[in-house]
C-alpha cells in the first residue's frame, strides 16, 4: 500500500532545526510530501506556501492555538486558505485553562464547536488534538476528554487523536479510536520508549518503542483517521527521526 498521500509530519517535531525552509528541507529528505504546521508558521503564509511549493510539498493540516482562534480568526482563515490548510486542529488549552470538573471541559467544548462553526463557513474544518491531560476523571466520573466531546456534541468539531498520549494517558488507544471513530479525522503517529529511558522525554523513533503500530496504524484508519501525521514531542535528532520513522513506516505498510 502506498501511503505517501496519507502521511504527514508534524513540523513541531523538526522545529530544532531552525528556519521553517531547514525543517520542510528535512521533512522532504525523510520522503514525506505532506507536513502539518504550527501556529507560527502562519504568520506569512505567502512565503510558508512558496517554500512549500518549491519542495513539492502541502500542508493540508495544521496547529492553531486557542489564542489565536479567539482573537485573530480572520487571518487565521485568510493564511489557511493562502498555504492551502483545509484542515486546523487546537493542540492544546494553557495550563491555566485546563478544568478540573466536568462542567468546566464541557464549556471548553462547547466553546470550541462554536468555533468550529464558523471555520466550516469558510470551508476549513476544526479539532482538537489531546493529551494524556484529558484522561483524568473528574467529579461525574468521566474522562476530561469525554465532558469535553459532549459539550462540543452536535456542532462538526472533529478529533485528531494522539494515539501515544492515549497510551501514555492510561487508556486503551483502540477502544477510543472506536467510540469516537464519527468524529476521528487524523491521528498523531508516535511511539513511546521501553519503561526505564527518559531521554527524548521518553518518546522515540515511530517502530523503536513499545507501541504495536502495524495494529493501530490499520485500526486508526478503519475508524476515520485520513492522514497519519509523525510526530515527536523532543527528538534529539530531529531529521533522523523524520527519515527513520518514514522508512519504518512504509515497509510496515508494503
Amino acid at each position: 500500500m502506498d501511503i505517501t498521500p496519507i502521511l504527514s509530519i508534524q513540523l513541531y517535531s523538526l522545529r530544532n532545526l531552525g528556519s521553517v525552509e531547514s525543517q520542510l528541507d528535512a521533512a522532504d529528505a525523510a520522503g514525506f510530501r505532506l507536513v502539518e504546521t504550527i501556529g507560527s508558521q502562519l504568520a506569512d503564509p505567502k512565503g510558508l506556501k512558496a517554500a512549500l511549493d518549491s519542495r513539492g510539498l502541502i500542508a493540508p493540516t495544521g496547529h492553531i492555538g486557542i489564542g489565536d482562534l479567539r482573537s485573530d480568526l480572520p487571518r487565521i482563515i485568510d493564511a489557511a486558505h493562502e498555504v492551502g490548510i483545509s484542515q486546523l486542529y487546537m493542540p492544546a488549552y494553557p495550563p491555566e485553562e485546563r478544568g478540573t470538573t466536568a462542567a468546566s471541559w464541557s464549556k471548553a467544548g462547547e466553546e470550541l464547536g462554536r468555533i468550529a462553526e464558523t471555520l466550516r463557513g469558510q470551508s476549513i474544518g476544526l479539532g482538537y488534538h489531546n493529551h494524556h491531560w484529558e484522561l483524568q476523571v473528574l467529579d461525574d466520573g468521566r474522562r476530561a476528554l469525554e465532558s469535553f466531546f459532549a459539550g462540543a456534541e452536535g456542532s462538526p468539531l472533529s478529533w485528531q487523536a494522539d494515539i501515544a498520549w492515549l497510551a501514555r494517558g492510561g487508556v486503551d488507544p483502540v477502544e477510543w479510536l472506536g467510540r469516537y471513530s464519527a468524529i476521528l479525522t487524523s491521528a498523531h503517529v508516535k511511539d513511546q520508549a521501553p519503561a526505564g529511558i527518559e531521554i527524548d522525554d521518553g518518546w522515540t523513533d515511530v517502530g523503536a518503542g513499545i507501541l504495536d503500530w502495524p495494529h493501530l496504524f490499520a485500526v486508526a484508519r478503519e475508524n476515520g483517521a485520513n492522514i497519519m501525521t509523525v510526530e515527536h514531542d523532543n527528538p534529539g535528532d530531529p531529521a533522523g527521526f523524520a527519515a527513520r520513522s518514514h522508512a519504518y513506516l512504509v515497509a510496515m505498510t508494503k
